[in-house]
């Protein structure tokens, strides 16, 4: 099968999933009742994703990254995160807005320039620091979806009367109960992701660090998570403070990886 016929079958799988989702939350009267096969449906575009993925990636007989392939991969692993987390939460709700965004990601590599093969791709720190780094990116992605449901949630529970989709997703406390830990696993993922990148950087970029816009904004991710994770430790931050933070330490990693990459890859054509 042709990549481009790859990318159709995967996003319109994802986009199946998400029509069935979005009308079980339109018609439900007390929340999301999605169809009990669509835990296990998920599964068929997530395997036909991942290949696309392997395809994009090592297709060429060596490793390609690049921007597209970055989006795409961070939004695959978001939805099978969700997948895992289903298991042990009540998820139907962030599920319907993540598949259907995953539909567009799969779809991304074939709208920006194709990837490039990458140097001293298959050496060991270089793998490490490339797992840290697109898991980390899936979590605060997810943390990012979550916090923004759970300003909506807030905002239409003063209400009184939250849409379908907002009915079923679980209590605003477990929801904060389980962003906090979706960001305490990014974070310790970042740790990785950033110190890797410090201790590898030679042998892997043959050249030692240097403070380049990607590393200034991901140490300030960095920062602004750490602070949010220390001040709801030591004062208990919650609520607007705990979303805003959220919000702004995402923004920052961003800018430190897909913001660059867009200027270099699709801007200037590097």
């Amino acid at each position: 099968m042709a990549p481009i016929l790859l990318h159709l079958f995967a996003a319109s799988l994802y986009a199946g999933l998400g029509f069935v989702l979005l009308r079980a939350a339109a018609s439900a009267r007390t929340g999301i009742c999605a169809p009990g096969w669509v835990r296990w449906a998920v599964l068929a575009p997530l395997a036909v994703h991942a290949w696309l993925l392997k395809e994009l990636v090592f297709g060429t007989g060596g490793m390609a990254l690049g921007l597209g392939v970055v989006v795409s991969t961070v939004a695959w692993l978001s939805v099978l995160i969700y997948w895992s987390g289903s298991f042990f939460h009540r998820l139907d709700g962030l599920q319907t807005l993540v598949i259907p965004v995953t539909s567009f990601a799969a779809l991304v590599p074939m709208m920006v320039p194709p990837p490039r093969l990458l140097e001293n791709a298959f050496m060991p720190g270089f793998r490490f620091h490339l797992a840290a780094s697109m898991l980390a990116y899936s979590l605060f992605t997810i943390a990012s979806l979550h916090a923004m449901l759970m300003a909506l949630q807030e905002k239409h529970l003063r209400g009184g009367n939250p849409p379908p989709l907002l009915r079923g997703l679980p209590p605003l406390l477990t929801m904060e109960t389980v962003l906090f830990r979706i960001i305490a696993a990014g974070f310790a993922l970042l740790t990785l992701s950033l110190a890797s990148g410090m201790l590898f950087s030679e042998q892997v970029f043959g050249k030692p660090l240097q403070f380049t816009h990607k590393t200034v904004f991901g140490i300030l991710s960095w920062l602004i998570f750490g602070g949010l994770l220390l001040g709801r430790r030591l004062r208990g931050w919650r609520g607007r403070v705990a979303l805003r933070w959220t919000l702004a330490g995402f923004f920052a990693l961003v800018l430190a990886y897909i913001g660059s990459r867009f200027v270099l890859e699709v801007i200037l054509r590097r």
